[in-house]
């Protein structure tokens, strides 16, 4: 019954007629990698997920902020005085898409462990400190961790492993569930065409009320020229920018468009591998990061889309140090550092390089930069997928890698600069530097239950790692979108946490 359900409700939105009010977004991206939340990891992923799904908790539409989380599937929440034991009351009525149900607490239980799980979610290590996770009742959630964790509430939100799935769907589905995802949000799944588009049909059971829209079409369409005509033709009503300020000024003339640039920014860093000589040598990393002109890549890229970085965190985090010691532009102390560390006449460092666009221009201007204080940089361009593949076999002296994450700093902490999330390493994520200056205040920070003591250590952390050059801040690309004023989000949109718009029951087209 529900595989014939699934393929009504795609025959009817197919069926529906031109009237049919569908809200048409173009994305920068010749496919989607997967709609299962818990491995959706990329840029076109994950808005189409944010359509789909819940969490017990959510954001609010267009905040990107930790201090404001709303009830979502959850109704209320009950927090033990050690900060260990957290009580989730659900709501009672809520169904998932495609007759498989009600939402139970059995669901929630199913889950969370199945985002802690590394077999079945990429975000595994967010809730290590989980240590039981319980149906006190059908509509009753007990959270036992092993210790205080910063923001518990981040990782029950709708953001990656707080997602809620069907128990039953994805046992009866299987692999398919990864391309036929089944949620509880205002926008259910009815059909995906590999290379072109997902199209999404209304949710009539949402428990906000049901969708002002008909459904929406999500559009693959990685070429910027073709992406960019069919907004201008009218075939899209919302489209990804691209982080130029050309782009964001041409749209910003049109007289039917609205242009946003929103966050959270990606921070680029420029990632130093400490095992590979000279850079071993922090006298010679040091040289490098004063080198880089910060000031130069916004202006390049344009201050309306880019912004110079604060740390090695990005800005607005919950314990980002907006005032960290970061070096100054000094190509003459470059020069002098090199020369103190026995390379007077400079050194060269190479760096695998994606060939997509942005990031490699960019790498292209750190490229100039420190060719001007005795630095070559050797760039061995290659495609996308290649160079995400690359950088993590420890092959590149230097990394580049832009990325935006949950907005608590011990998220950016542990995964790019712990040395237990070292590439190469059982447990790694994203640490390319092989980084272990602040491993001790990554660690205690995790269990600090003073607020301000774990801001503490997070502020220590950071100023130890940049102390020891393990990455170069480059600059914060902020997020660019565009849409017809024709389109009514139905909240203010000032923050994207979900890499995209938030279309909600609430969104309206005229």
């Amino acid at each position: 019954m529900r595989r014939l359900f699934f393929a009504a409700a795609a025959l009817t939105l197919l069926a529906a007629p031109a009237s049919a009010k569908t809200l048409t977004i173009g994305m920068a991206a010749a496919d989607v990698s997967q709609l299962d939340p818990f491995r959706a990891t990329t840029t076109q992923d994950k808005p189409v997920v944010s359509w789909i799904f819940n969490g017990l908790v959510r954001f609010k539409p267009g905040s990107t902020s930790l201090e404001t989380l709303e009830p979502d599937l959850a109704e209320s929440w009950t927090r033990s005085e050690d900060g260990r034991t957290w009580t989730f009351a659900l709501r009672k009525g809520v169904t998932f898409h495609g007759g498989y149900g009600e939402m139970t607490a059995d669901d929630v239980v199913f889950s969370l462990k199945r985002a802690a799980d590394p077999k079945t979610s990429s975000f595994s290590t967010d809730y290590a400190a989980f240590d039981t996770v319980e149906a006190l009742d059908p509509h009753t959630v007990r959270i036992t961790l092993k210790h205080p964790v910063p923001s518990l509430l981040g990782l029950v939100a709708n953001y990656h492993g707080g997602n809620v799935l069907s128990r039953k769907a994805v046992e009866a589905l299987g692999n398919d569930f990864r391309l036929k995802p089944v949620g509880t949000g205002p926008f259910a799944f009815a059909e995906y065409k590999p290379n072109e588009s997902v199209r999404l049909t209304a949710n009539p059971d949402y428990f906000r009320g049901k969708p002002k829209l008909d459904g929406v079409l999500y559009r693959l369409i990685p070429a910027d020229a073709a992406r960019d005509l069919a907004f201008t033709s009218g075939e899209l009503d919302i489209v990804y920018g691209r982080q130029d300020q050309r782009w964001a000024e041409r749209f910003g003339r049109e007289p039917d468009v609205s242009v946003d640039i929103v966050r959270p920014a990606e921070l680029a860093l420029l990632h130093l591998n400490l095992t590979h000589k000279p850079l071993d040598d922090v006298r010679v990393r040091r040289a490098v990061a004063h080198a880089i002109s910060q000031a130069q890549i916004v202006q390049f890229k344009g201050p309306t889309v880019t912004e110079p970085a604060v740390s090695i965190i990005p800005k607005g985090y919950l314990g980002t140090d907006e005032k960290a010691p970061l070096p100054a532009y000094d190509p003459a102390k470059a020069k002098a550092l090199l020369a103190e560390a026995g390379y007077p006449n400079g050194i060269t460092i190479t760096a695998i390089q994606t060939s997509l666009p942005t990031m490699l221009t960019a790498m292209q201007i750190v490229q100039g930069q420190l060719k001007k204080a005795g630095i070559e940089l050797k760039l061995d361009v290659v495609d996308h997928q290649t160079f995400h593949a690359q950088i993590r076999k420890d092959l590149s002296d230097a990394v580049y890698y832009a990325a935006a994450r949950f907005p608590v700093a011990d998220t950016y902490l542990t995964q790019f600069f712990d040395s237990a999330s070292t590439v190469g390493k059982p447990g790694a994520v994203t640490n390319f530097s092989h980084c272990n200056a602040a491993d001790a205040e990554i660690t205690k920070a995790r269990t600090e239950a003073d607020p301000e003591a774990q801001k503490a250590l997070w502020k220590q952390a950071q100023a130890k790692i940049i102390d020891q050059v393990c990455a170069v801040p480059l600059s914060e690309g902020l997020q660019v979108w565009a849409h017809k004023k024709t389109v009514d989000y139905g909240y203010d949109f000032k923050g994207a946490i979900h890499l995209g718009p938030v279309i909600t029951e609430a969104t309206d087209k005229k």
